[in-house]
Order: structure tokens, then C-alpha cells, then sequence
């Protein structure tokens, strides 16, 4: 393939490789994505896994930090077809004997359900999503001196915090305890672990502070949305056209890749200093993921109501339940009894499925790389809280850890997170270094979910490196 004249080449066509393209496009640079599969959107494709018209998120399903996204929101993506479904229960948690608490995108109404710690709820959750703004600006990227010195005051200690020890001081109850862990555990890490408290706070914090939204018609229409925008402004994307090696890419001053720093190291070869390619061997991976999705009859028949009109749910009896679960993970132990993250997606958007019909989702963490096939122990913990779950299922399609770093060779070993967002890794990823994004090679930078801040849909990573570009350019 001839040059074509770009300013830029950018290595997957995920959420943060399109952000990091878009970011570049609207600067009046010239910029080819290239994607190794048939289709771009990385994390955010959706297809018809199970039955012709069920259309399944194969990835990502929820998207808080993607309505919150400085990146995306920057962007204008709602002119491309963006739409995003809010909720009105951001979360429903279930426990063991299938009685729910439901979170309301709306502070006061959740405070009906969370009895004796509904102050203590919305003197901290209530207070960050107030400050959710200065928050992300301050907080969702690389390390830096905030912005907002009070909100930070407040959020930055309590991030620092175990999700056990916050739980201890802040909340009574053993119900919010074990609803709070839950949030915390999206980061795959034992709710003991420090620092952990970070994602439980911020995803609390996006509940009422928008909600956690859908993409409607899938997530696939945020990649559409960003690929189309790119297009609009003279961008290309390439599908089917892997990178193996440098040499696969046509001439640009500056590339950017999508990918996990392994990868990167293979595709750059020796034109990594030695000791840069060591540092990047040094990152570190998690825990991996097993998800069943699901085509239905009817919409899940839950033992509580709430959970009927939530999107999103949560099923676990405890927080010491998600405690052990999660060091059993951590130390490459099947769980016996997982909790769950799981969906209806149907609920608020009837495109999903066939009229009557619907869509749901499960997961659950498991050991790195695990090829071990859970669907009987998810759906044991559905049909606990849903008597009668079994005799709506239409058809089943599962994605074991292993099969998930097949799929996106970015989620190694079935990382979705694309890397352990510890203290040590998270202001870190994949290297420590006063700008993460660049290299020791002039123009080529990382964009991928392996840089700050880290996993998720919101495109930050990729808004972050071009900007970095941008930056090296000028500055040269």
C-alpha cells in the first residue's frame, strides 16, 4: 500500500484508537486507521450471536464512563447516530435470597432503599457526583497536580482506601457494604486490596451523575459514531489488514497503536531500545473474564421487581462472598459460587431483540487465561434470583477467558481491563514515564487501554496520545 499521503497511521480501530484518529482528524491531519478484522470497535462490536435479530454486545455492554467522557463528549457524536439510553435504575443488586437494592440514577430516590446509610451514601457518592465534572478532568488519565483542589481533597484520600476499609468507614449496613464491593470489584481485584475504593466510588459516582447508559442498537454505534466523524473530516479506516511488523505500515510521521504493549514490542522488533522492551515485559496482566449471552422469550422472570426494570445487575450474597471469589481468581482458582455483572439491555432498548423478545448477559471473573466453561454455576446464581430463568432462555452463547484473547488479543489472558489497574500500575501503564503514551522512538505512541486511564469505553487513552503527538510535533 502506497503512503497516501497521512499524517498519521493508527493501529486499531477500538474506542480509543478511533478517539486517538479523531483527535488528530480534526487538527486538518490526514489519518488512516488500519484493522485487523472484518469490522472495527475493538471492545464495542455487537453481533447476532445466538439467534438472527438478538443483537449482543460482544464486549462492553454498559458505558458510564462513556456518556462522562471528555473525549466523546468533545466529539459530537450524537450527529453520527450516537444515542445514549439512561435508566432510571442505574444498578439493581441482588442477593442471595433474590431481594434487590436498587440504585436510581436519581440520589433521592435510591436513599429510600439504603435505610440507615442513605446519608452517609449521599455525603459521599452524592457529594463526588455533584463534583463529577472537575473529577474526571482531574482524575480519569495520566498523573497529574488536580485542577480542583477541593473536590480532590475529598475523592483522592478515599480513592487511596481498600474498598474494605472505605466500606468499614463509611457504611453500616452489610447490604450497601456488599453493593459498594460489587462496584469496586469492576476493577478485577480483591475489595481488600488497596486502592480499590477508586473505581467503587467512581462508578458509584457516575450512577447519579447521568447513570450507566446503553449505546442504542448496541455498542457498536460508538465505533460507528467515531468512525463516522473520522470519515467526515477526510479520515480512512482499513479493515481486514493485520500489522505483524513495522514495515506492514505505509510512511507517517506519526503512528499511533491500539494495542497491548506485548504486541507493540513484537510489531516494533529492535526498534525498541532493549531496555524500553524489558520495561514493557514487566506489565502486568489480571484476572480473566467468562460471559454468557443470552436470547429470551420473555425478560427474566427476578424474584424482585426492581431488578425487572434495571438494565444493569449485580448478584452476590456478600461482600465477604466477592472477597473470597476474587482471591480465588487472583490465585488461578475456579470460583464455586461467582458473583455476577450482568444485564438486560432489552429492557430500555426493544432494538436489541425481536418484538416480545430479549436479550441478557452475564459474567464472571476467573483465573488468567481460564478455558473453563461456567454457564452452569452463572446461571445456577440467576435462576436463584430468578426462579424459572432456564425456561426463557432460547438460545446461549459463551466466551470462556481464553476465547476472549482470541477475540481481542488486547484482552490477554481474557483481561478486559487490558492490564492490573493497581496503585503501582495505574498511573503507570505500560511504563513509568513523565508522558505514558510516547516511546523511545520519535512518533510512534500507545494508545490502547494499556495506558492511563486504563480500561473501559471512553476513549481517553486514545484523546491523550494524539494530543501527546501533537505535542512531540510542535514541539520539534
Amino acid at each position: 500500500m502506497g503512503s497516501g499521503g497521512y499524517d498519521a497511521v493508527v493501529v486499531g480501530s477500538g474506542p480509543n484508537g478511533l478517539s486517538a484518529a479523531l483527535t488528530l482528524a480534526k487538527t486538518g491531519r490526514k489519518v488512516l486507521v488500519l484493522e485487523s478484522q472484518p469490522t472495527i470497535g475493538g471492545g464495542t462490536r455487537t453481533a447476532e450471536l445466538t439467534e438472527p435479530g438478538f443483537l449482543h454486545d460482544v464486549c462492553s455492554v454498559v458505558h458510564p464512563t462513556g456518556m462522562a467522557s471528555p473525549a466523546f463528549n468533545s466529539m459530537d457524536l450524537s450527529r453520527h447516530g450516537l444515542q445514549w439510553l439512561v435508566p432510571e435504575i442505574g444498578l439493581s443488586h441482588v442477593f442471595g435470597d433474590g431481594t434487590a437494592l436498587p440504585l436510581y440514577t436519581d440520589l433521592a430516590r435510591s436513599a429510600q432503599f439504603l435505610g440507615r446509610d442513605a446519608r452517609a451514601w449521599s455525603a459521599t457518592l452524592g457529594y463526588l457526583a455533584a463534583h463529577s465534572d472537575a473529577l474526571i478532568s482531574d482524575f480519569f488519565g495520566p498523573f497529574r497536580i488536580p485542577r480542583h483542589p477541593l473536590p480532590a481533597a475529598r475523592f483522592g484520600p478515599q480513592a487511596l482506601l481498600s474498598a474494605d476499609l472505605f466500606n468499614r468507614i463509611a457504611f453500616r449496613d452489610p447490604r450497601t457494604r456488599t453493593v459498594f464491593s460489587a462496584i469496586a470489584t469492576h476493577v478485577v481485584r480483591p475489595p481488600d486490596a488497596i486502592a480499590t475504593a477508586a473505581v467503587g466510588l467512581l462508578l458509584g459516582m457516575l450512577i447519579h451523575a447521568g447513570g450507566w447508559p446503553l449505546a442504542r442498537g448496541g455498542s457498536q454505534s460508538i465505533a460507528d459514531a467515531l468512525a463516522a466523524g473520522l470519515r467526515e473530516l477526510g479520515g480512512h479506516v482499513e479493515t481486514d489488514h493485520p500489522v505483524y511488523k513495522f514495515e506492514d505500515l505505509p510512511d507517517a510521521p506519526v503512528k499511533l497503536f491500539d494495542i497491548d504493549p506485548r504486541q507493540f514490542a513484537a510489531v516494533m522488533g529492535d526498534r525498541l531500545p532493549a531496555r524500553y522492551r524489558r520495561r514493557l515485559g514487566r506489565f502486568r496482566f489480571g484476572p480473566g473474564t467468562f460471559k454468557v449471552d443470552y436470547a429470551l422469550s420473555e425478560p427474566i422472570p427476578w424474584a424482585d421487581p426492581h431488578t425487572g426494570s434495571s438494565v444493569t445487575f449485580h448478584i452476590a450474597e456478600s461482600d465477604q462472598q466477592i472477597r473470597e471469589n476474587e482471591k480465588d481468581v487472583q490465585a488461578g482458582r475456579i470460583p464455586k459460587r461467582p458473583n455476577l455483572i450482568g444485564g438486560t439491555p432489552s429492557v430500555l432498548d426493544p432494538t436489541r431483540a425481536p418484538n416480545g423478545k430479549h436479550v441478557a448477559w452475564a459474567y464472571c471473573h476467573v483465573p488468567h487465561g481460564s478455558d473453563v466453561d461456567m454457564t452452569e454455576v452463572v446461571e445456577a446464581e440467576i435462576e436463584r434470583c430468578a426462579p424459572g430463568f432456564r425456561d426463557v432462555v432460547i438460545a446461549r452463547h459463551t466466551m470462556t477467558a481464553k476465547q476472549y484473547s482470541v477475540y481481542n488479543p488486547n484482552y490477554v489472558g481474557g483481561d478486559i481491563n487490558s492490564g492490573i489497574s493497581d496503585l503501582r500500575q495505574q498511573f503507570t501503564r505500560p511504563v513509568a514515564a513523565r508522558v505514558p503514551y510516547a516511546t523511545p522512538v520519535p512518533g510512534v505512541f500507545l494508545c490502547s487501554a494499556s495506558t492511563p486511564p486504563g480500561g473501559g469505553v471512553h476513549g481517553m487513552c486514545g484523546k491523550y496520545a494524539a494530543e501527546a503527538a501533537i505535542a512531540q510535533e510542535n514541539s520539534g
